[in-house]
This record gives structure tokens, sequence and C-alpha cells, in this order.
């Protein structure tokens, strides 16, 4: 049986890390409100350009103009997995939600025989998938150091995959994040992004527009642009899931160390009456023997 420093440096001990957890789950809802603004914000903007670009494309003739990036290359051996993870841990399962969602989709591209490699955003994605995957890595892009997450991030992001699948690198790119629904539920999506696909139109949408300038001119600006505005709003979507993941661990994890706390003062309080108690016997036994 522990001695009663032991138990009293064991309390000290989990009152210190829920203080830690406490604060991190303060701090988490905090900047969680922010972030959850912003994905929100994000989601119409993206959804209006799959829109407009899909009925461009939906109205276009398949030609040697037809940009790449919507065409494809017309092959569907090899593919690139984007997926985009978070820096820092303590966050619940958010990141093994997200990976899970990846090691199944490429666990079926390899058994079709697909070529399969990764492109990482985020250290923790990046450190599971190495352990399975170590030579399919490409690349990572790490955003420890970014305070504010803006456009400029998602556009460079964007730019080393289209120079990547315009040296023929790949030929379908499908990118995995978590959509933020609630602090409580944070839902692995993953979406292709080359060559773009676009939802169906719904019924009575058929009306016909004309454009100028071309149709192919106009895809041709506006896909990488895209491909940027998606990867954008996968990274809001991460950033505010990650918050919420967090909140929900940290809260649970306070939880826990005061369930904890209270288990070992129990003990700490039996084993002390034990102690008071086996003294006084034995000082009673004393006097009756004199």
């Amino acid at each position: 049986m522990p001695s009663l420093k032991d138990l009293k440096n064991r309390i000290a001990s989990v009152k210190a890390t829920q203080k830690i957890t406490k604060a991190m789950q303060m701090v988490a809802a905090a900047k969680l409100r922010r972030a959850q603004v912003a994905a929100e914000a994000a989601r119409p903007y993206a959804e209006r350009m799959e829109s407009v670009l899909g009925n461009i494309a939906s109205g276009m003739v398949q030609s040697s103009d037809t940009p790449l990036l919507l065409a494809g290359t017309g092959k569907d051996e090899k593919h690139l997995l984007l997926v985009c993870t978070s820096e820092r841990g303590l966050c619940g399962a958010f990141n093994t939600s997200i990976i899970r969602a990846v090691r199944e989709r490429a666990s079926q591209l390899i058994a079709q025989g697909k070529d399969v490699k990764f492109f990482c955003v985020g250290r923790k994605g990046y450190d599971q998938l190495r352990r399975i995957y170590p030579g399919q890595i490409v690349e990572l892009v790490d955003l420890r150091s970014v305070r504010t997450l803006g456009f400029t991030n998602a556009h460079d992001i964007a730019e080393k995959v289209i120079d990547r699948f315009n040296k023929g690198e790949f030929d379908v790119c499908t990118l995995f994040y978590s959509h933020f629904k609630s602090v409580i539920s944070q839902i692995p999506t993953a979406q292709q992004i080359i060559p773009a696909t676009f939802p169906e139109k719904a019924a009575g949408e058929s009306a016909v527009y004309d454009y100028e300038p071309e149709e192919s001119e106009i895809l041709a600006d506006l896909l990488p642009r895209n491909v940027a505005v998606q990867v954008f709003r996968a990274l809001l979507e991460n950033q505010a899931s990650f918050y919420g993941s967090q909140m929900s661990a940290m809260d649970n994890a306070t939880r826990n160390a005061g369930d904890m706390i209270k288990k070992q003062t129990l003990i700490y309080n039996r084993t002390r009456q034990a102690m008071i108690t086996k003294e006084l016997i034995e000082i009673i036994s004393g006097a009756e023997a004199l």
C-alpha cells in the first residue's frame, strides 16, 4: 500500500494536471468561436465557386482546349491523397479519424493495383502515415509557424499540387479533411479536386448562359483558383474541428482528473484513519500491559 506521502504527491500531481487541462479547454473554447465563424464564412464562397464552374463545364464540349484540371489525364493509375491534419495533439480522435479514412481509401486503391502517394499538411498526419507508408509521402507542409491561416497558405499548397500534376506525377488528387458540424461532431471528408468534379444540377436548373471570353479561357483561370479555394476551406474546417475536438477532449480530461482526485482523496483519508487507529490500539495495548 502506498504511503501517505505518496498519496499526497499523487493528488497534488493530478490537481496540477487538472489545472492544465482546464486552461487548455478555456483557450480552445475562446479560439473555437473565431475559427467556426471563419469556416462558416468560407463555405458559401467555395460552394458558389463549385456551382459556377459546374455550370460552365456542363455546357462545354470536350476538346483539345479543355484544361487538364477539368479533363484529367485520361488515366486513373496514380493517385495523390492530400491529407490535412493538425500540427498539435491533445484533441481526442480528430487526427485519428482523418487518418483512418485515408488508410481505408489507400488500401482500396492499392488493392486495385493503383500507385498511391501522400501529400501531408500538418505534422500529426505525417507522423502517423510515415509509420505505415514511409516511402510514399512526397511532401510535408508544416504550418506550425502560422498564427492565422490565410488564403496565401492554401494558394501555396495548391500551387505545389498543381505543379506536380502538370509534371505528370499523378492522375487523381483527393483532399481529406474534417468537416466541422458541431463541438462534438466532426465528419472526416474526402473530396476529389483534380480532375475537378462538381455536384449534379438539381431538376429545373436548366438556364443557359453566354460567356465572354470563351468557357475554356474562364476555366483555365478559375480551375487553379478553385483548387486553392477548396484547400482553404479544408484548412478552415480543420481548424474549427480541431478546437472543437480539443475542447471536448480537455473537458473530458478535466472531469476524469476530478474523479481521480476524489478517489485518491478517499484512499488517502482511509489510509490516514487506519494509521491513526493502529497507533491508538498500540497505545492502549501498551497502557494495559503496564
